[in-house]
């Protein structure tokens, strides 16, 4: 079989089997390439995946790299679960959104990758404790929360954006406070969140804290070579499946990885940027 190719990119990993009947994007709707041959329903004037879903999907699978179950809270279209499905194929997979619209796109995508028998869509707020099983735990849980306060600015007419922004269904302090007892022995969290200004910095290691959570490693993120970083991502393991002097060592001297810049002066994509696209079932 000759191996198929986008824009001189060969796209890994096997084709999903056809579902049938194959869903069809609406005439509001755009289909879109995704990791690998895995691919996205988004609305054409709605809330689309960005970078900050592609880093938080990256480094969450790059740290737990063993994880067989993993948990995707406000998951949006379901970009970040279905990369993780597509990067971690012997792990199954729960996601929690409360949008209906974003529900039913991620739900068409599952079914159109032929993920239905993996990947778990549940629809509901992920402060609602009865979404969970009983004793129901994760090795992995990841998320991708809205940066502001919904006084912070100006609103999107178009409610979907809006809650993908906005902390109009919890705080990072929330994520975090959901995520840890669900957490299965030794499990990990990752999120990704601004870092500057620095207050919203503060906001993700107090709300660490608040959980029994630390902060096991963080990297800063440089849209621009010559840009302050604005994100970072992190990963977060309970205080209690740590040993007292490494907790003690890492909230005396978090460990901060470098940088990572995603495009050049030049406004090339940067050379590690472009080797995290390829890990993940991106083109470079």
């Amino acid at each position: 079989m000759t191996p198929k190719q986008f824009k001189g990119w060969t796209i890994p990993g096997p084709e999903p089997e056809p579902q049938s009947p194959q869903p069809a994007a609406g005439p509001d709707e755009t289909l879109d390439a995704l990791s690998g041959h895995y691919k996205i329903f988004q609305l054409r004037e709605g809330h689309r995946f960005s970078t900050d879903d592609l880093l938080v999907a990256w480094y969450g699978t790059s740290r737990a790299v063993r994880a067989e179950r993993i948990l995707d809270l406000g998951s949006g279209l379901g970009t970040v679960a279905m990369i993780a499905a597509w990067r971690l194929p012997g792990s199954r997979l729960v996601t929690i959104e409360a949008q209906e619209v974003s529900y039913a796109l991620s739900r068409k995508s599952h079914k159109l990758n032929g993920l239905e028998a993996r990947l778990e869509a549940r629809l509901g707020d992920f402060r609602d404790p009865s979404l969970f099983q009983q004793g129901e735990s994760f090795d992995l849980i990841l998320g991708s929360p809205p940066y502001f306060p919904l006084d912070a600015g100006v609103l999107s007419e178009h409610p979907q954006k809006v809650a993908c922004r906005f902390e109009a269904r919890g705080t990072v302090a929330d994520y975090l406070s959901a995520a840890a007892p669900r957490l299965a022995p030794g499990g990990m969290i990752s999120v990704v969140f601004p870092v500057r200004p620095a207050e919203q910095h503060a906001r993700v290691v107090q709300g660490a804290k608040a959980s029994g959570l630390v902060i096991v490693s963080e990297r800063w993120v440089r849209l621009k070579q010559d840009e302050e970083p604005l994100l970072g991502v992190f990963l977060f393991m309970r205080q209690s499946d740590l040993p007292p002097a490494f907790v003690s060592k890492l909230e005396g001297a978090p460990v901060r990885e470098p940088d990572l810049v995603i495009r050049l002066r030049d406004g090339s994509v940067s050379p590690e940027y472009s080797a995290i696209k390829l890990s993940i079932g991106f083109p470079p």
